[in-house]
């Protein structure tokens, strides 16, 4: 379960500096809003995915409540993957 945590979180972050990066460049600088529309969807996707992973995961491994509001905070920042990674390794909850 951690492994697909990791693995999601990383998935849903990199769909989140792809959308800030690369896709709002795109609709304001060169004006043309589709690439927005197209990765925000899967990033929105995405990000429900990993909240609803981030809960089972709480649950079955019996995070504190600082813990799940960590991860659930981390998962709105960009590069917040890697603070999430780093904290659950700190936790000794790191992937086996």
């Amino acid at each position: 379960m951690m492994n697909l945590l990791k693995y999601a979180s990383f998935i849903e972050g990199s769909s989140l500096l792809i959308l800030l990066f690369i896709a709002m460049p795109l609709k304001y600088i060169a004006g043309d809003p589709r690439a927005v529309h197209v990765i925000g969807m899967i990033h929105g996707v995405l990000f429900l995915i990993l909240g609803v992973l981030i809960l089972f995961t709480a649950l079955r491994y019996h995070w504190r409540k600082s813990l799940v509001v960590f991860a659930l905070i981390t998962s709105t920042v960009p590069f917040g993957m890697f603070a999430l990674d780093r904290k659950l390794k700190s936790e000794g909850m790191s992937s086996r």
